[in-house]
């Protein structure tokens, strides 16, 4: 799936991973290449990003918003 991670200043992170942990303000959520689409909100965390190489990345944010749609998510956040 092709992920997009945006804050007002910057692109965080852009490009293809296998699986997207994420601190929903109802508790941490995972999604996975060729998820079900889904909006959701996003609270105090860390976001988990394993990209397709299984390089590992994590992001520090204060809140966000989660858009996934046709393997594509789409990650709104405030640091």
């Amino acid at each position: 799936m092709h992920v997009d991670i945006i804050t007002p200043d910057s692109i965080l992170f852009s490009g293809e991973a296998k699986l997207v942990q994420l601190p929903g303000t109802d508790g941490s959520f995972e999604i996975l290449d060729r998820h079900a689409p889904i909006i959701s909100t996003l609270g105090k965390g860390r976001i988990k990003v394993i990209d397709r190489s299984d390089k590992t990345e994590y992001i520090d944010i204060k809140s966000g918003v989660l858009e996934m749609n046709k393997n594509k998510a789409i990650i709104l956040a405030e640091q």
